[in-house]
């Protein structure tokens, strides 16, 4: 069956579509809705399955955490898990981040790539599957998830509520040819209380969006005794690194280049170059010592070697680090990390020293979590189908490959993430100007169609 044909004949249906879920900015929000995520959250769940709906889907909403549609019959049950929630837009677009443009030939917003493309696409993959009328026996559900980039708290809702749970599936929130292994993911949250000291202070240090982007932007606002120190500060010249004169002290912007917090080697970080500037001023007491931290042990490396937790191996790399937000003023420092080890690794070779190393300075651990890595082998059933679908769909011949990306398929058994990343092409997701290829839209759409055939027709 070629499913892209009557995928490319809604080509103007789906873009519009997934123009109307790129335009609902579905942040998480802890406002006062009363909507777990937040209301614009809710309104993207709500735009999903009004949407399925009307394509003649099955719908079920699980208490605004998630939701699904499906289709087709039989006991068992194969899933796709694709999420609507967005991370923050951040700073450097050309375009606007919430419209949808297209404009030769890409779809441009956030979301495009990670993940309201894809899962569009996987719903008019099942939408194909549903028109071409081919037998299936098992049921097809696309879950679309609303927590994905800020904890996964909606998959472990629907698994404590007693949600059924697929033989297998995939989430297309990763790369092609399939995910077979991905690193374990730690996102913590380190908070100091300190006094200020000395003729220095910090007014206000700010940058950073989330935990898992590597900021573009950081500035601190610094208050000065005396005119002199405020001199010296001007005075010296650092790239990236811009100093300005204020009615009470001096403003220093730092300027890096933002990219995924799993690919941080794509970017430089702005929070780094900011501490590395700051760690030559006067500072005294904690503050001096927390800048030290910072800027000596994390700056702007991004494998944790002077940290002392750096490791790898052959299966999926080495260990990332990304300081993705700092903020604070002169009582307070918040500092945001997230860090991913090796999928041979535990979690005991590196959690414990970033948290001595931090406990040591003053810092106290106020929010973590921890998803442990999972590794399939290249044997197994699933990554034998969904690489079969794709080699059979590009031509190309594919191995399974790991990833430092934490998906949903962390919170399912026998789930990988599959798509859509085609080899070679640019990581776009978490950056600023997100686009998807239209082209590449409609060849999703059809893989995802065949992979869910795939799993479903025995």
């Amino acid at each position: 069956m070629d499913f892209y044909k009557l995928i490319e004949n809604k080509k103007d249906e789906l873009v519009k579509n997934l123009q109307g879920a790129i335009k609902i900015r579905s942040l998480y929000e802890d406002d006062d809705s009363g909507y777990p995520y937040g209301k614009n959250v809710k309104d993207c769940l709500d735009y999903m399955l009004k949407l399925s709906e009307s394509l003649g889907f099955k719908t079920y909403n699980m208490d605004n955490h998630l939701g699904w549609c499906e289709y087709g019959e039989g006991e068992e049950m194969v899933a796709v898990l694709g999420h609507l929630d967005v991370v923050p837009e951040g700073d450097g677009w050309s375009v606007p981040p919430y419209e949808g443009l297209v404009q030769d030939g890409r779809i441009y917003g956030r979301g495009t790539m990670d993940d309201k493309g894809p899962t569009m696409a996987a719903l008019y993959g099942l939408l194909a599957i549903k028109e071409s009328k081919l037998p299936i026996n098992k049921r097809i559900r696309l879950i679309f998830g609303c927590n994905e980039e800020t904890g996964s708290l909606d998959m472990k809702y629907y698994a404590q509520k007693g949600g059924e749970m697929p033989v297998m599936g995939f989430t297309p929130d990763g790369e092609y040819p399939v995910i077979n292994g991905e690193k374990g993911l730690i996102n913590e949250q380190y908070t100091l209380n300190y006094k200020s000291e000395g003729a220095l202070t910090i007014k206000e240090i700010k940058g950073g969006t989330a935990h898992n982007i590597v900021p573009g932007f950081a500035y601190a606002e610094l208050l000065c005794a005396c005119e002199k120190c405020a001199e010296k500060i001007l005075a010296l010249k650092e790239e990236n690194i811009t100093a300005t004169k204020t009615a009470d002290g001096v403003k220093v912007e730092a300027t890096g280049i933002s990219a995924h917090g799993g690919t941080p080697n794509e970017g430089l970080n702005a929070i780094g170059i900011l501490v590395k500037f700051l760690n030559k001023l006067p500072f005294e007491g904690k503050v001096k010592d927390a800048i030290a931290l910072l800027a000596e042990k994390i700056g702007t490396e991004y494998d944790g070697r002077s940290l002392g937790i750096y490791m790898e191996d052959e299966v999926s790399g080495y260990l990332t680090m990304n300081l993705g937000v700092l903020e604070g003023d002169s009582k307070t420092l918040s500092v945001k990390l997230n860090y991913r080890y090796p999928v041979t690794k535990n979690f005991d070779m590196c959690g414990p020293l970033v948290k001595k190393a931090f406990e040591d300075t003053g810092f106290n651990l106020t929010v973590s979590t921890h998803k442990e890595k999972i590794y399939m082998e290249p044997e197994s059933e699933l990554v034998k189908k969904l690489i079969s679908v794709y080699t059979d769909y590009t031509g190309e011949k594919a191995v399974p490959k790991s990833i430092g990306g934490g998906t949903y398929a962390k919170m399912m058994k026998n789930v990988l993430a599959f798509g859509p990343i085609f080899p070679g092409d640019e990581v776009r997701e978490h950056k600023p100007d997100e686009f998807m290829e239209i082209s590449r839209l409609l060849d999703n759409a059809a893989i995802f169609a065949n992979a869910m055939y795939e799993l479903a027709k025995n």
